[in-house]
């Protein structure tokens, strides 16, 4: 196990190498500058040469890209081009935002999703299976900024129950979470559907009600075992994505997390604050990545990390 988290280390310093590259590659080919974001368009021609300049963006692309490796050989992300804070610890301070709000969506996805994969499952072609897998459908067909902004409209403007944006505590939360929940609470009914569905005509469930198993402990005990692995591979990856920053929805409900701090970098041209967000969503999907292989070993013994 050992061998294999050294080999994943070792990949993730190559990953983290190539994705600057690319990222730092693309960021060089947006239209505008930092300087004109800063002070305007009509400003003086000098003004933004000059300002350019004491950034180091007028520089070769060559010299740019090693002089941020440089950087981040020493742990750190660069400054703002904006405020002149440091990126890492912006990063740092939303990122407690967003795994608040990773953790309440995928909370409302495991459990609203095993519950309706379960029902329809379990009762193969009746209506509420019909019913389930058109819920099912929906959640995966329905934009999340739309979504999101149906839920703004329906429980904030007209019921007035819900805060429409901010960042805060539960009732803050409840609306994003949501939103961002629906398709992967989709997925993972349509996944502990079919599971249930296959694991349900094996000879060992046959075997299990011949010797009389009560018929609970065949369905929410051995019949869960058997989908641990689709659904912890959903799950992480899903969670992993959720970590790197949930861009529309907190876009659109005003939370102030890694997602919308990209945006923000994105619209300003903020090169700084572009890479270091990229780069550690980059790191946490990874870490999750492998968190996830590591987890099979615990959910089905049979499942072994070998050497190579």
């Amino acid at each position: 196990m050992f061998a294999y988290i050294a080999k994943k280390l070792a990949l993730l310093v190559l990953l983290l190498l190539g994705i600057t590259f690319i990222t730092f590659s693309i960021v060089k080919l947006l239209p505008g500058d930092p300087a004109s974001g800063l002070i305007g368009q009509h400003a003086d021609p000098e003004d933004i040469k000059r300002i350019n300049h004491a950034l180091g963006v007028d520089k070769p692309f060559i010299t740019q890209f090693m002089g941020y490796v440089t950087l981040l050989a020493h742990g750190d992300l660069g400054r703002s081009y904006y405020t002149n804070r440091d990126v890492l610890t912006e990063i740092m301070r939303k990122l407690p935002n967003t795994i608040y709000l990773a953790a309440a969506a995928m909370s409302i996805a495991i459990v609203g999703g095993l519950a309706l994969g379960f029902a329809a499952g379990l009762r193969k072609g009746s209506t509420a299976d019909k019913l389930c897998s058109a819920l099912s459908l929906t959640g995966l067909s329905l934009p999340v900024f739309w979504s999101g902004l149906v839920l703004i409209i329906v429980f904030s403007l007209k019921l007035r129950l819900l805060p429409p944006s901010g960042t805060g505590g539960a009732r803050f939360v409840i609306l994003p979470a949501v939103a961002l929940s629906l398709p992967v609470l989709a997925s993972i009914a349509r996944i502990t559907r079919s599971s249930a569905i296959e694991t349900l005509s094996m000879p060992f469930v046959r075997v299990l009600r011949a010797k009389g198993m009560k018929t609970w402990r065949i369905n929410y005990i051995h019949l869960l075992k058997s989908i641990l692995i689709p659904l912890v591979t959903v799950i992480g990856l899903d969670f992993a994505s959720f970590l790197n920053g949930a861009v529309l929805t907190e876009t659109v409900f005003g939370w102030d997390g890694i997602g919308r701090f990209t945006v923000d970098g994105i619209l300003k041209r903020d090169y700084p604050v572009i890479l270091g967000c990229i780069i550690t969503g980059t790191f946490i999907f990874v870490v999750v990545n492998t968190l996830v292989d590591l987890s099979y070993q615990l959910v089905d013994p049979r499942v072994r990390i070998v050497k190579r």
